[in-house]
């Protein structure tokens, strides 16, 4: 008995036939609290097309949605914009059952399906900037190299004002709806910028550069089709600007503090140094990582100027917890950043030393040497985390946030 899930129709000619996945809370180390889907989408024209696939647990759902449009072997070809195994794994048994007179994919997509699943025959590269017609649809192909893989690229469809951008301009949400303009503006905005600080940020020279270069590619979207998401059709433009703006990375006057405690003195430090942030005219926001996720503290980052951080001394190093968060965070390589240690201890007292030295790693400027007490703090080390965190919220540019 085949499951009665059905195609949605995004234009005329193009169907959504991907899949739900209500149940993913992770996705290498980000959290995935609403869930996602993994898009893929049917063109059907004189010949058939399938955009990408889905994640191979998912692939019964897919021929589903295919077969409520036309039978899964009229399928002409397959395009693989991105290679990693939420769009691709059950690429192979998709192609087994097809039988497709070519899959296309950009030269590192070819080679990373190759080392995937050993695949090669009815393979082909496609160039950059290669512009096909199969069975009547126009289509051009776009390589975005690092966005966010080396494979991946952008199927441009032009009569349709259409483009499949994988994993650009997607977010981790699982919903019934398929497109933006059935879904809240304020969860459009949260979950776009969570999946940017936490998939693309570490990308946003390349982001810029691709963004500036799509007018003279004659690519100006009417419909975004991602692979993660809701399809943009009710305000493209603005997704659009979102991500030059988080590009750009102009920071607000906001300061992020991340911090985890023990019997609660690094937690009273934490406090006093937000009060402090706020007193010099700043926005704070206050992460105790006990109670939030490191992709939470990414996605504050994002537009963010100042990151602060606070771990007590356990076995003569930083906190776990706070070894996790900063580990995260340097590989998501957040620019242009001052920040601060602080934390406290028992008898050794090694964390702010180290907590420094991490900052300095990930290029955050250091304002001032930080503050470490000992066991518990009295009303001299408060004032003291106060000032810190006046410190840092003046140091911060004039722009957006408190003045």
């Amino acid at each position: 008995m085949t499951d009665s899930f059905s195609a949605v129709q995004v234009t005329d000619r193009v169907y959504w036939v991907g899949a739900t996945d209500w149940a993913v809370r992770n996705f290498h180390g980000y959290a995935t609290t609403r869930g996602t889907t993994y898009n893929a989408y049917l063109i059907v024209a004189d010949k058939i097309i399938l955009i990408d696939t889905v994640k191979a647990p998912f692939r019964d759902e897919m021929f589903a949605r295919i077969a409520s449009v036309v039978h899964p072997g009229r399928i002409d070809y397959i395009i693989s914009n991105h290679s990693e195994m939420d769009h691709s794994g059950c690429l192979p048994e998709t192609i087994a059952a097809v039988k497709p007179d070519a899959v296309f994919a950009s030269a590192m997509g070819v080679k990373a399906l190759a080392d995937h699943f050993r695949l090669g025959p009815g393979l082909v590269a496609v160039k950059n900037g290669e512009q096909m017609n199969l069975g009547g649809v126009n289509l051009s192909f776009h390589e975005t190299r690092m966005l966010h893989w080396p494979d991946s690229m952008f199927t441009w469809m032009p009569n349709d004002r259409l483009l499949f951008s994988q994993d650009a301009f997607g977010m981790h949400l699982a919903s019934g709806e398929r497109f933006d303009d059935e879904l809240p503006a304020d969860l459009l905005e949260r979950e776009a910028a969570k999946y940017y600080a936490n998939i693309l940020m570490p990308f946003s020279p390349l982001v810029a550069a691709l963004l500036g270069k799509l007018p003279s590619l004659g690519i100006s979207p009417r419909i975004i089709a991602p692979d993660h998401g809701p399809i943009w059709r009710g305000n493209v433009a603005g997704i659009v600007e979102r991500y030059a703006a988080w590009a750009r990375r102009t920071p607000r006057r906001k300061a992020v503090i991340i911090y985890d405690t023990m019997w609660g003195s690094t937690h009273r430090m934490a406090r006093l140094i937000g009060e402090g942030v706020v007193a010099g005219g700043a926005e704070v926001k206050i992460l105790p990582l006990g109670a939030n996720h490191r992709s939470d503290a990414a996605t504050e980052l994002l537009d963010a100027g100042a990151l602060l951080v606070g771990s007590p001394t356990l076995n003569n190093d930083i906190f776990p917890t706070v070894a996790d968060a900063l580990c995260y965070l340097k590989g998501l390589k957040p620019k242009g950043l001052v920040g601060a240690a602080f934390g406290s201890y028992g008898w050794s007292g090694e964390s702010v030393k180290i907590l420094n030295g991490l900052l300095k790693e990930m290029q955050v400027g250091l304002v001032g040497d930080g503050v470490s007490v000992r066991y518990v703090p009295d009303d001299g080390a408060l004032a003291e985390c106060a000032a810190l965190g006046r410190r840092v919220a003046e140091t911060l540019p004039a722009g957006e946030g408190k003045a």
